[in-house]
């Protein structure tokens, strides 16, 4: 049981290394990924709930938008950085779709990164706006090796069948392969025909080796592991026409 967390943010319209702005409605995430990287946010939070547990939800954060994008600079804006912006709890509050509403009506361009199938809820404004992107992040194909790593996460095959409806659908796709986990060679064949890009990146953090330990696959973090499946994957792509980059 996840416990929703409501409480109202001091900003939401946030600067970010990856494109100029963030925004995340929500802080948390259900998914409960092993390896993920935003767990360091937890330390700013007065809670004890173990992550993976507890979602706090910015309950203004459609409010706040309104009136940061007619202050700041015209920019691209990723959502989001540090949660699922379509966890679960966003089928009843709807705040990812509060804020694409207010990004798409004033012309915003839009990266929006998922491991959802739930973003086929707003498929109606996704196709609507030409400067829409989205990212799947999907890790394997190997179905064992995603609930080991990624226990609350939708399952594979529904990521890939959300995929495929948006590229039928003419939005902008493309797949995060980060981190690459074992069977990601197997994502090849499953998204070639579906993706305009793929991004391979290693994993990162140290938060999953207690994972890696538990099923004896300690050598599947290694450098040489990232460096060979990611050359094999990036050679495999490439002869399919599809753009991969490596970022390690």
């Amino acid at each position: 049981m996840v416990r929703v967390i409501k409480i109202n943010a001091k900003s939401i319209l946030n600067p970010s290394k990856v494109y100029n702005y963030t925004v995340n409605p929500y802080i948390g995430c259900a998914h409960a990924c092993h390896y993920c990287y935003a767990r360091f946010v937890k330390r700013f939070l007065k809670i004890e709930d173990r992550w993976g547990s507890f979602v706090c939800a910015k309950m203004n954060a459609p409010e706040l938008l309104a009136r940061d994008i007619k202050r700041k600079k015209k920019g691209e804006v990723w959502i989001s950085g540090v949660s699922d912006p379509y966890q679960p709890v966003e089928r009843t509050l709807k705040l990812t779709r509060k804020c694409l509403e207010i990004l798409i009506s004033n012309g915003w361009n839009v990266y929006i990164q998922t491991k959802s199938n739930l973003i086929l809820d707003d498929l109606d404004l996704l196709k609507s706006h030409k400067n829409v992107n989205v990212y799947f992040t999907i890790t394997t194909s190997d179905e064992k090796v995603r609930e080991i790593f990624e226990p609350n996460a939708p399952p594979i095959k529904k990521r890939i069948e959300a995929l495929s409806k948006l590229y039928s659908e003419g939005v902008k796709t493309h797949v995060m392969i980060a981190p690459l986990l074992l069977g990601a060679e197997g994502l090849v064949d499953a998204v070639k025909d579906k993706v305009y890009s793929v991004i391979l990146d290693r994993m990162n953090y140290h938060y999953a080796d207690w994972v890696y330990a538990k099923h004896g696959i300690e050598w599947a973090k290694s450098d040489i592991f990232f460096r060979e499946k990611g050359r094999e994957i990036k050679r495999l792509f490439e002869k399919s026409g599809i753009r991969c980059s490596i970022l390690f």
